[in-house]
């Protein structure tokens, strides 16, 4: 039996009655624009009639634009970074592109690696994730004229656009909330403070506290060694240890409050009775924990599709000077915080 001969875009566009260049307008999310709705739409018809699928590969090569972008995300077992990717691809879709996802371990040259893979498959431009401050990689691929967009970071002596949550209000609002609970002595338990992040929301942290009277006390703050569950219990057990007194926590963010009710149950006490505990980035199904967790909302899946916006402007002009935006944050109040006892 012979193979069945793959359609062509030539058979589509003799099928559908136009010339090829029409057809593969028409094809396309990117110029379809540029064709009558009602040719569009029978081109479409007849390419799913016939079973026709577009070669990108071959698109590329002719325009050289590939129509893809790379997504540099830190650690994928995070769970704040699927909804991120989800805002991304539901604004890189609708405009004919789609992402390569590529997970550095916050390893800088596991990330250079990736991010040369990315460049060698053609990618238009990059979507970056990584929060380290020492990030040389950064600035290389700005003087190369690779266009970029920042997440979750603003980067110091690199102009290209980023989008952010605001860290330092979502503290002063975990602070706020505690300080009207009764709470003193608060204690911080700060992502890695090698990170834009870590460090934004410690030093927002000290200053909240400065500013509303409270016990300063530069030994409540500790930074973990990692975003993680195991590295927030690890610190809070080292302050146990310390005899360190407070009666309430501002986590860096939800994995490491999570770290805070392992030590709970490993040491016996209660939350919130023994200790308050508020989160940042409120992940999905934090309401389900027992108690369930107050955090700082972060709209995740909005600071994607805000950061593929960018990524398209930057792509469409590169000239075009950056720009940043920084999106507001919300208090989520849960079973996780009452008054000190």
């Amino acid at each position: 039996m012979p193979p069945v001969q793959t359609p062509t875009l030539r058979d589509v566009a003799e099928a559908a009655g136009v010339h090829p260049a029409t057809a593969s307008r028409a094809l396309n999310p990117g110029t379809r624009g540029l064709v009558n709705a009602d040719t569009a739409r029978r081109v479409i018809k007849v390419a799913e009639s016939l079973g026709y699928r577009p070669n990108p590969i071959a698109r590329s090569l002719k325009t050289a634009k590939s129509g893809t972008v790379g997504l540099v995300i830190p650690d994928l077992t995070n769970p704040l970074f699927p909804p991120i990717v989800r805002g991304i691809e539901d604004v890189l879709e609708p405009a004919g592109y789609s992402g390569l996802i590529v997970n550095t371990d916050n390893d800088p040259n596991r990330e250079r690696q990736q991010i040369e893979s990315l460049r060698s498959r053609q990618v238009e431009g990059l979507i970056v994730a990584t929060a380290r401050l020492d990030h040389p990689l950064l600035a290389q691929l700005h003087r190369e004229g690779v266009p970029m967009v920042m997440v979750n970071r603003r980067p110091d002596g690199v102009d290209v656009p980023s989008i952010t949550p605001d860290d330092a209000t979502g503290i002063e609002l975990a602070v706020d909330h505690l300080a009207a609970l009764g709470h003193r002595r608060i204690a911080h338990l700060a992502g890695p403070l090698s990170t834009s992040t870590g460090l934004v929301r410690a030093r927002a942290f000290r200053s909240a506290i400065r500013d509303r009277g409270l016990d300063d006390d530069p030994a409540l703050v500790i930074g973990c060694d990692s975003w993680t569950e195991d590295a927030g219990a690890g610190a809070l057990r080292t302050l146990l240890d310390r005899g360190a007194d407070f009666t309430a926590v501002v986590a860096g963010n939800d994995l490491i409050a999570l770290g805070c009710y392992d030590v709970s149950t490993e040491r016996g006490f209660d939350c919130p009775t023994d200790l308050s505990v508020v989160g940042f980035n409120d992940m999905p199904f934090l309401d389900k924990l027992r108690p369930p967790l107050t955090t700082v909302a972060v709209p995740h899946q909005l600071i994607g599709a805000e950061a593929a916006r960018l990524l398209l402007d930057a792509i469409a002009e590169p000239a075009r000077p950056a720009r940043s935006v920084q999106l507001p944050l919300t208090l989520v109040v849960r079973g996780s915080t009452a008054a000190p006892s």
